[in-house]
Protein backbone atom coordinates (compact mmCIF):
# COMPACT_ATOMS: atom_id res chain seq x y z
CA UNK A 1 0.00 0.00 0.00
CA UNK A 2 1.77 3.04 -1.20
CA UNK A 3 0.97 6.63 -0.22
CA UNK A 4 -0.15 8.57 -3.90
CA UNK A 5 -0.48 12.36 -3.99
CA UNK A 6 -3.06 13.94 -4.98
CA UNK A 7 -4.46 17.59 -5.57
CA UNK A 8 -5.64 18.95 -2.23
CA UNK A 9 -9.29 19.56 -1.68
CA UNK A 10 -9.32 23.62 -2.50
CA UNK A 11 -7.93 22.50 -5.86
CA UNK A 12 -11.25 20.34 -6.33
CA UNK A 13 -13.38 23.85 -6.86
CA UNK A 14 -10.88 24.34 -9.89
CA UNK A 15 -10.53 23.13 -13.65
CA UNK A 16 -7.12 24.59 -14.32
CA UNK A 17 -3.78 26.31 -12.91
CA UNK A 18 -2.02 29.11 -13.76
CA UNK A 19 1.29 29.14 -11.98
CA UNK A 20 3.76 32.31 -12.39
CA UNK A 21 7.42 31.11 -13.18
CA UNK A 22 10.19 32.67 -11.21
CA UNK A 23 10.08 31.55 -7.56
CA UNK A 24 6.90 29.11 -8.09
CA UNK A 25 8.23 26.68 -10.19
CA UNK A 26 11.94 28.03 -11.44
CA UNK A 27 14.04 28.81 -8.22
CA UNK A 28 15.41 31.65 -9.88
CA UNK A 29 14.28 35.00 -8.27
CA UNK A 30 17.41 34.95 -6.42
CA UNK A 31 19.32 35.58 -9.77
CA UNK A 32 16.59 38.65 -10.91
CA UNK A 33 17.06 39.82 -7.51
CA UNK A 34 20.93 39.72 -7.56
CA UNK A 35 20.90 41.27 -11.20
CA UNK A 36 18.71 44.35 -9.97
CA UNK A 37 20.84 45.56 -7.42
CA UNK A 38 23.63 45.53 -9.78
CA UNK A 39 21.77 47.20 -12.25
CA UNK A 40 20.14 49.14 -9.48
CA UNK A 41 22.86 50.08 -7.24
CA UNK A 42 25.10 51.57 -10.28
CA UNK A 43 22.53 53.80 -10.74
CA UNK A 44 22.00 54.85 -6.93
CA UNK A 45 25.89 54.70 -6.37
CA UNK A 46 25.76 58.06 -8.71
CA UNK A 47 23.53 59.96 -6.15
CA UNK A 48 24.11 61.15 -2.70
CA UNK A 49 22.60 59.68 -0.11
CA UNK A 50 20.97 56.29 -1.55
CA UNK A 51 21.15 53.53 0.29
CA UNK A 52 21.94 50.29 -1.86
CA UNK A 53 18.98 48.85 -2.93
CA UNK A 54 17.45 45.70 -0.78
CA UNK A 55 17.39 42.52 -2.95
CA UNK A 56 15.12 41.22 -0.43
CA UNK A 57 13.00 43.99 0.96
CA UNK A 58 12.93 46.26 -2.17
CA UNK A 59 13.02 43.25 -4.49
CA UNK A 60 9.49 41.86 -3.29
CA UNK A 61 7.73 45.45 -2.67
CA UNK A 62 8.55 46.75 -6.20
CA UNK A 63 9.99 44.46 -8.86
CA UNK A 64 8.94 40.97 -8.00
CA UNK A 65 6.33 39.88 -10.97
CA UNK A 66 6.56 42.94 -12.81
CA UNK A 67 7.78 43.57 -16.46
CA UNK A 68 11.73 44.98 -16.56
CA UNK A 69 10.15 48.51 -17.48
CA UNK A 70 8.05 48.14 -15.01
CA UNK A 71 10.20 47.03 -12.04
CA UNK A 72 12.54 49.86 -13.12
CA UNK A 73 9.98 52.40 -12.82
CA UNK A 74 8.71 51.60 -9.85
CA UNK A 75 11.81 51.23 -7.80
CA UNK A 76 13.53 53.90 -9.32
CA UNK A 77 10.05 56.08 -7.92
CA UNK A 78 9.92 55.12 -4.61
CA UNK A 79 13.54 56.55 -3.94
CA UNK A 80 12.33 59.70 -5.51
CA UNK A 81 14.48 59.49 -8.90
CA UNK A 82 12.92 61.23 -12.29
CA UNK A 83 15.14 59.70 -14.55
CA UNK A 84 14.23 60.15 -18.08
CA UNK A 85 11.70 57.44 -19.64
CA UNK A 86 13.79 56.64 -22.79
CA UNK A 87 13.12 54.02 -25.04
CA UNK A 88 12.86 50.49 -25.71
CA UNK A 89 15.97 50.73 -27.63
CA UNK A 90 18.43 52.48 -24.80
CA UNK A 91 21.31 50.23 -24.31
CA UNK A 92 22.11 48.95 -20.53
CA UNK A 93 23.19 52.13 -18.60
CA UNK A 94 22.38 54.54 -15.65
CA UNK A 95 20.72 57.54 -17.25
CA UNK A 96 16.89 56.27 -18.20
CA UNK A 97 14.67 53.68 -16.99
CA UNK A 98 15.02 51.64 -19.90
CA UNK A 99 18.70 51.71 -19.73
CA UNK A 100 18.73 50.29 -15.99
CA UNK A 101 15.88 47.85 -17.57
CA UNK A 102 18.20 46.94 -20.50
CA UNK A 103 21.45 46.46 -17.61
CA UNK A 104 19.26 44.25 -15.51
CA UNK A 105 18.40 41.77 -18.44
CA UNK A 106 22.17 41.72 -19.85
CA UNK A 107 23.25 40.83 -16.24
CA UNK A 108 20.65 38.03 -15.61
CA UNK A 109 21.16 36.61 -19.13
CA UNK A 110 24.29 36.24 -18.40
CA UNK A 111 23.88 34.31 -15.06
CA UNK A 112 21.30 31.94 -17.39
CA UNK A 113 24.15 31.31 -19.71
CA UNK A 114 26.57 30.34 -16.46
CA UNK A 115 24.11 28.74 -14.14
CA UNK A 116 21.72 25.51 -14.05
CA UNK A 117 18.44 26.24 -13.87
CA UNK A 118 17.05 25.01 -10.74
CA UNK A 119 13.36 24.36 -9.93
CA UNK A 120 11.21 23.83 -6.86
CA UNK A 121 10.75 19.89 -5.60
CA UNK A 122 7.11 20.57 -4.56
CA UNK A 123 6.01 22.58 -7.54
CA UNK A 124 7.31 19.56 -9.50
CA UNK A 125 5.02 16.81 -7.66
CA UNK A 126 2.16 19.39 -7.57
CA UNK A 127 2.43 19.41 -11.56
CA UNK A 128 2.74 16.14 -11.87
CA UNK A 129 -0.42 15.09 -9.33
CA UNK A 130 -2.38 18.15 -11.37
CA UNK A 131 -1.81 16.38 -14.78
CA UNK A 132 -2.82 12.63 -13.61
CA UNK A 133 -5.95 14.15 -12.49
CA UNK A 134 -6.51 15.88 -16.09
CA UNK A 135 -6.08 19.35 -14.96
CA UNK A 136 -4.62 21.88 -17.62
CA UNK A 137 -2.29 23.91 -16.38
CA UNK A 138 -0.27 26.95 -17.80
CA UNK A 139 2.68 28.82 -16.38
CA UNK A 140 3.02 32.56 -16.90
CA UNK A 141 6.12 35.14 -16.23
CA UNK A 142 6.72 38.92 -16.72
CA UNK A 143 9.93 37.72 -17.97
CA UNK A 144 11.30 36.91 -21.63
CA UNK A 145 13.66 34.28 -20.33
CA UNK A 146 10.18 32.04 -18.90
CA UNK A 147 10.07 29.81 -21.76
CA UNK A 148 13.54 29.26 -21.81
CA UNK A 149 13.82 28.37 -18.16
CA UNK A 150 11.29 26.22 -18.82
CA UNK A 151 12.69 24.22 -21.52
CA UNK A 152 16.32 24.34 -19.73
CA UNK A 153 14.71 22.87 -16.39
CA UNK A 154 12.84 19.65 -18.61
CA UNK A 155 9.15 21.30 -17.40
CA UNK A 156 8.03 22.78 -20.81
CA UNK A 157 6.06 20.02 -21.74
CA UNK A 158 4.34 19.98 -18.66
CA UNK A 159 2.40 23.17 -19.54
CA UNK A 160 -0.58 23.43 -22.06
CA UNK A 161 0.31 27.12 -22.27
CA UNK A 162 3.31 29.36 -21.73
CA UNK A 163 2.40 33.02 -21.28
CA UNK A 164 6.13 35.23 -21.25
CA UNK A 165 7.20 38.45 -21.45
CA UNK A 166 8.04 38.09 -25.39
CA UNK A 167 4.75 36.67 -25.46
CA UNK A 168 2.85 39.73 -23.23
CA UNK A 169 4.80 42.43 -25.93
CA UNK A 170 3.73 40.59 -28.62
CA UNK A 171 -0.11 40.88 -27.95
CA UNK A 172 0.39 44.11 -26.02
CA UNK A 173 -0.88 42.83 -22.44
CA UNK A 174 -0.17 44.60 -19.61
CA UNK A 175 1.83 43.96 -16.62
CA UNK A 176 0.94 42.54 -13.21
CA UNK A 177 -0.94 43.70 -11.02
CA UNK A 178 -3.14 43.77 -13.82
CA UNK A 179 -4.55 39.95 -14.72
CA UNK A 180 -3.63 40.05 -18.14
CA UNK A 181 -1.43 37.63 -18.22
CA UNK A 182 -3.41 35.14 -15.92
CA UNK A 183 -6.28 36.00 -18.56
CA UNK A 184 -4.79 35.02 -21.71
CA UNK A 185 -3.11 31.99 -19.85
CA UNK A 186 -6.66 30.80 -18.78
CA UNK A 187 -8.24 31.56 -22.27
CA UNK A 188 -4.97 29.21 -24.14
CA UNK A 189 -6.57 26.61 -22.11
CA UNK A 190 -10.05 26.96 -22.63
CA UNK A 191 -10.76 27.32 -18.87
CA UNK A 192 -13.20 30.47 -17.61
CA UNK A 193 -11.16 32.54 -15.40
CA UNK A 194 -13.45 31.65 -12.13
CA UNK A 195 -12.55 28.07 -12.74
CA UNK A 196 -9.11 28.86 -13.17
CA UNK A 197 -6.64 29.12 -9.70
CA UNK A 198 -3.03 31.09 -9.82
CA UNK A 199 -0.43 30.18 -8.16
CA UNK A 200 1.92 33.09 -7.41
CA UNK A 201 4.78 34.53 -4.93
CA UNK A 202 4.96 38.29 -5.96
CA UNK A 203 2.66 40.54 -4.83
CA UNK A 204 1.74 42.28 -7.77
CA UNK A 205 0.93 38.82 -9.03
CA UNK A 206 -1.59 38.20 -6.09
CA UNK A 207 -3.00 41.23 -6.63
CA UNK A 208 -3.83 40.39 -10.50
CA UNK A 209 -5.36 36.91 -9.67
CA UNK A 210 -7.45 38.79 -7.30
CA UNK A 211 -8.37 41.78 -10.13
CA UNK A 212 -8.86 38.97 -12.33
CA UNK A 213 -11.20 37.13 -10.57
CA UNK A 214 -9.60 33.98 -10.60
CA UNK A 215 -11.90 30.91 -8.48
CA UNK A 216 -8.84 30.49 -6.14
CA UNK A 217 -5.57 32.90 -5.41
CA UNK A 218 -2.93 30.61 -3.99
CA UNK A 219 0.13 32.74 -2.37
CA UNK A 220 3.43 31.54 -2.13
CA UNK A 221 5.84 32.77 0.99
CA UNK A 222 8.73 31.19 0.19
CA UNK A 223 10.36 33.50 3.59
CA UNK A 224 7.55 31.43 5.60
CA UNK A 225 6.58 34.58 7.79
CA UNK A 226 4.07 35.87 9.57
CA UNK A 227 4.88 39.43 7.35
CA UNK A 228 4.96 38.01 4.49
CA UNK A 229 1.96 35.72 4.49
CA UNK A 230 -0.07 39.09 5.73
CA UNK A 231 1.02 40.75 2.94
CA UNK A 232 -0.35 37.80 0.55
CA UNK A 233 -2.94 38.10 2.61
CA UNK A 234 -4.19 41.42 2.40
CA UNK A 235 -3.51 41.57 -1.89
CA UNK A 236 -5.96 39.42 -2.03
CA UNK A 237 -4.66 35.57 -1.71
CA UNK A 238 -7.33 32.66 -0.72
CA UNK A 239 -4.62 30.39 1.07
CA UNK A 240 -0.64 30.95 1.52
CA UNK A 241 1.89 28.24 1.78
CA UNK A 242 5.67 28.11 2.20
CA UNK A 243 5.85 25.72 -0.89
CA UNK A 244 3.22 24.19 -3.67
CA UNK A 245 4.27 21.13 -2.83
CA UNK A 246 1.67 21.88 0.72
CA UNK A 247 -1.41 21.42 -1.72
CA UNK A 248 -0.78 17.90 -1.92
CA UNK A 249 -2.75 15.31 -0.16
CA UNK A 250 -1.99 11.78 0.62
CA UNK A 251 -4.10 9.07 -0.32
CA UNK A 252 -3.56 5.12 0.15
CA UNK A 253 -3.66 3.58 -3.22
CA UNK A 254 -5.22 0.59 -2.77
Amino acid sequence: MAAVPSPAPCLRSVRAVVFDTDGVITDSARSHAAAWKQAFDACLSEREGQRPFDPVVDYLRHVDGRSRHDGAAAFLTSRGLDLPEGSPDDPPGTATVWAVAARKDELFTETLRTHQVDVWPGTVRLLQALRSEGLPCAAVSASRHATELLSRAGLIGQFGAVVDGNEARRLGLAGKPDPALFVEAARRLHVPVPETAVVEDSLAGVEAGRRGGFGLVVGVDRTDTAGGTADLRRRGADIVVSDPGELLSSVDDL
